[in-house]
């Protein structure tokens, strides 16, 4: 909890001076235009709450994703990173504390988008379950931070983590159902889909903003943080793993 603590506290500092990993924020708004424009256009103004919510849950991956490489690319730049690994805390651990500082602070997205959608179309979506749409954000934050752990494994072995966030982005985006219902997509994806945490979230939030009750809330957050949890055990495994490898060859500050 020590290292938690001192990750988390040190990139909200750190923020305050670098504010690269919360560009995704600025395009937030940009994506509610759109979809809004989209669903206006198409005369489904019934579809208006997942316009808004899906360019807060794109802005809520993106930070992840960026947040995720920038920290590793950042301290092999500064020459760093070898200190870092050289520290008795777990470099997952410290991983999951910065990446969800990122990630809580980018939860702005939610405001933006439902301030745009009010701003500029007079579209004021509410949120008739605010306790579950609520509990949904917070399992869906430590879930992110912990998926992060197995990009940042992988952004270790990398010369630049540029490619594999570019590559991670619009999959995710499709699969975990963000920007349609999983329950759209081909027959044969949904099954994958359901391992994406954020298929499950995503399902949550729309129904959080329906007047029907729920269904299964407690199950369906669990999924979503039992995959959170897997995320973070396996990106733990392959850090351990990955960190052997570069200690042997001496290169971990060359990729």
């Amino acid at each position: 909890m020590t290292a938690f603590r001192a990750a988390f506290g040190f990139q909200i500092a750190y923020m305050r001076r670098n504010r690269d990993q919360l560009m995704p924020l600025f395009a937030s708004p940009l994506y509610t235009v759109i979809f809004l424009a989209i669903t206006r256009a198409a005369g489904r103004d019934d579809l208006s709450s997942y316009a808004v919510l899906a360019p807060a849950l794109i802005a809520l991956w993106a930070v992840s994703l960026m947040s995720a490489g920038e920290v590793i690319d950042s301290e092999r730049y500064e020459g760093t990173l070898e200190a870092v690994v050289a520290t008795p805390a777990s470099l997952g651990v410290v991983m999951f504390g910065r990446v969800l500082a990122v990630v809580v602070i980018g939860c702005l997205a939610f405001f933006e988008s439902w301030l745009t959608a009010a701003l500029l179309f007079g579209v004021v979506v509410p949120i008739p379950q605010p306790g579950w749409f609520l509990a949904t954000l917070a399992i869906t934050v430590l879930a992110m931070a912990g998926t992060a752990t197995i990009m940042a494994s992988v952004f270790v072995l990398a010369r630049s983590a540029r490619t594999f966030q570019n590559v991670l982005s619009y999959p995710v985006y499709v699969l975990g159902g963000v920007i349609v219902p999983v329950s759209l997509l081909p027959a044969w994806v949904q099954p994958i889909s359901r391992v994406v945490f954020l298929s499950w979230s995503a399902d949550l939030f729309r129904d959080s903003l329906g007047a029907a009750p729920v269904e299964a809330p407690v199950g369906r957050l669990g999924m979503v943080l039992l995959l959170g949890a897997i995320g973070f055990a396996v990106g733990g495994w392959m850090l351990r793993r990955i960190l052997a490898r570069v200690r042997e060859t001496g290169t971990l500050a060359y990729a």
